[in-house]
């Protein structure tokens, strides 16, 4: 019996736009060009980090990351960040009795900008926070460990197939995978997206299934 879910946060919960166009004008090139270039290495399987990397062959990413949050220009987020089925359905599954997690490959300064939204959430925590990131095993073991359940007892629910899916499937989760954003859509057909338990459309999805 599932009694907790986990999502994923980028593209899953948050609207990655505000992300890329602040890096775009913080190495003052056109969003535009950014943004193509985030799709181009999405489409071929790569590291959406790589676009900078296309742009600023020599980017030392992580410097430029403390730059930019020097310079107070760093990472930033609103409640217009959010997906709108956000609140309803993390709020309609607590109303249900089930624990929500949030946990995803992010910085601590998001894991922060999350909890500053006051959002229904049980726990939220990231991969900066936790000092290990997906697909590793210890990720989705912290999972379980923020969820207090055993791994068949949670849904991890998130939009990319081969970082959200496919590990913790091997992890022993159930997995939820959201068609939403370049990496749910455009691989929505992969085998690891085909592989999950369930394929959602919206989050809003999750409140009309029995997981009883």
């Amino acid at each position: 019996m599932v009694t907790a879910f986990a999502f994923d946060i980028g593209e899953t919960l948050v609207r990655d736009d505000r992300y890329w166009g602040r890096w775009a004008d913080w190495l003052d090139i056109p969003r535009h060009t950014l943004s193509a270039l985030v799709g181009a290495v999405v489409a071929q399987g790569r590291d959406n980090a790589d676009a900078l990397r296309m742009l600023r062959p020599d980017i030392d990413t992580a410097a430029e990351y403390d730059a930019r949050e020097a310079a107070g220009k760093g990472e930033e987020l609103e409640e217009g960040d959010l997906y709108p089925d956000v609140r309803p359905t993390l709020g309609g599954l607590r109303a249900a009795g089930f624990r929500v997690v949030i946990a995803g490959n992010q910085t601590s300064k998001m894991g922060e900008l999350l909890r500053a939204l006051d959002l229904p959430a049980d726990r939220i925590v990231t991969s900066g926070e936790w000092g290990v990131a997906k697909p590793d095993p210890e990720f989705f073991a912290r999972v379980a460990e923020a969820a207090g359940a055993a791994p068949h007892q949670i849904v991890y629910v998130g939009d990319h197939p081969a970082n959200d899916v496919e590990p913790a499937r091997t992890a022993g989760l159930r997995t939820a995978h959201l068609r939403r954003g370049p990496w749910g859509n455009l691989w929505a057909d992969a085998p690891e997206a085909e592989a999950a338990d369930w394929r959602i459309d919206s989050l809003h999805d999750l409140l009309a299934v029995d997981f009883g």
